[in-house]
């Protein structure tokens, strides 16, 4: 087997398994739609979500009307022993009767109150709104994060595919060359150090190929913890992306994008001005309570003391004002913990703040840097398939040894599987900037799903 054979051989078995198309597999915006309804953590989020759209009724009810209905039936024995006797009209007097009675007492009533001032349940209404403004941003940011989630485990999982395709090529290359060396040692046209040096590489290779399949396993099990099934054949990324900068082009518009838009940043601004609202809440901790209350109630008893029964009935109407005037210092106590809380969140907003201008210029520099070294890659891919041409041609005329090819070999592997992992870091710093920006949707990724094939 000539040296140019195994050049060839080489490199077509690493173009090959990058350029074949996948039957039947599963590309990045279908692995999306299958975590969106089997990933937990976005269930979890679902939920939470319903569960915080019901703040909203909770505090509008504090504002309306409560009504309720109450009724009683009761068994009474009674025995009663009179002094004396009752004076009549005209000096006669009249024995009241002594004993026991048994009788049935039945009622029922409704009551009504409607606030008319309160100011605490006002402020809790209030509030409610705000909660539903962090409820909604908190369950956008989980989709976001899906989103985020399923392209970093899908991409992992193709590096460390990737990774260990490579590690196979690697080995067959490696193995022509051990296997010329020893032809070349039993001929006498080498030493026995060419020999032990490419078993060395071949030993070593394969322990990477052995690392790199278990990499792969759990790569695998992470994206089938997101998608609740076995991770199907994944669409490859296809050859040389399309390198997009940001638009604009510019740190600063995308940084001022995100104090505007940033879930993060909104989620922040509500906890800050709910803060404000539970001092001011408190501090009408002292203020009264003006309500309107009616009630209406019917009772009828079977019986009394004097041997008979009777029926009544109640309407009442009326305005009920109620003024605290101590409470044990628990309100100024109050109040002064919502002062602090409050200017504890005011501290929180200005840190989210600054933590999302700091991660929305990184991810920007992921993007401009991550074009830069994906060009930068694949001009030293190029070198590196020259270099390992020529040092095979060199060790034929003599110039260059086993180990200079070995190392060339080993240098095209690295910079293969390095070029693989900027394309995808790439990719994912792309939805990171967006997210960062709070404006990552469906389509973004499937934008980068048209990279597949």
């Amino acid at each position: 087997m000539t040296q140019p054979y195994m050049t060839t051989k080489f490199i077509v078995f690493v173009l090959a398994f990058c350029a074949a198309p996948v039957a039947g597999a599963a590309d990045l915006l279908e692995t999306y739609h299958a975590a969106q309804t089997q990933d937990a953590v976005f269930a979890s989020a679902r939920a939470a979500q319903r569960a915080g759209l019901e703040k909203l009724p909770q505090g509008r009810s504090l504002l309306l009307p409560s009504v309720n209905l109450s009724a009683n039936t009761t068994y009474n024995d009674n025995w009663s022993q009179y002094r004396g006797a009752l004076a009549l009209p005209g000096g006669a007097t009249l024995a009241l009767p002594s004993g026991s009675t048994q009788f049935n007492s039945n009622g029922y009533g409704v009551s009504l109150v409607q606030p008319l001032f309160r100011r605490l349940n006002w402020v809790a209404y209030t509030e409610a709104e705000l909660q539903l403004t962090q409820t909604e941003a908190q369950f956008k940011a989980a989709e976001q994060n899906l989103i985020i989630r399923v392209a970093q485990a899908y991409f992992d999982v193709l590096i460390a595919q990737d990774s260990v395709k490579l590690a196979e090529a690697q080995k067959v290359a490696i193995t022509e060359q051990l296997e010329q060396a020893k032809r070349n040692f039993e001929v006498g046209t080498s030493t026995i150090t060419d020999t032990y040096e490419a078993q060395a590489r071949f030993d070593l290779t394969h322990s990477q190929e052995i690392a790199a399949l278990s990499n792969l396993e759990i790569k695998k099990r992470t994206l089938q913890q997101i998608i609740n099934a076995n991770p199907a054949e994944l669409h490859p990324l296809g050859k040389e992306p399309k390198l997009e900068p940001p638009q604009p082009a510019d740190a600063d518009k995308w940084v001022e994008q995100a104090q505007l838009s940033s879930l993060q940043v909104i989620v922040a601004q509500a906890g800050a001005e709910l803060a404000a609202k539970e001092v001011s809440r408190n501090r009408g901790g002292h203020y009264p309570t003006v309500d309107l209350v009616a009630n209406y109630a019917e009772n009828s008893t079977g019986g009394g003391a004097f041997g008979f029964g009777s029926d009544g009935h109640s309407k009442v109407i009326g305005v009920q004002l109620n003024l605290p005037l101590y409470q044990g210092g628990a309100i100024q106590s109050k109040l002064r913990e919502a002062e602090a809380n409050h200017d504890r969140s005011k501290e929180d907003l200005e840190n989210t703040r600054r933590t999302v201008a700091l991660q929305t210029r990184q991810a920007y520099l992921g993007v401009v840097d991550g074009i830069e070294q994906v060009k930068a890659l694949q001009q030293a891919l190029k070198s590196s398939e020259s270099l390992l041409e020529a040092s095979k041609l060199g060790q034929e005329v003599g110039v260059r040894t086993n180990l200079d090819v070995l190392n060339a070999q080993q240098q095209l592997y690295s910079t293969r599987r390095d070029l693989y992992q900027a394309e995808y870091n790439y990719l994912i710093s792309q939805l990171q900037l967006k997210a960062a920006a709070g404006t990552l949707v469906e389509e973004d990724i499937a934008r980068i799903n048209q990279a597949l094939y």
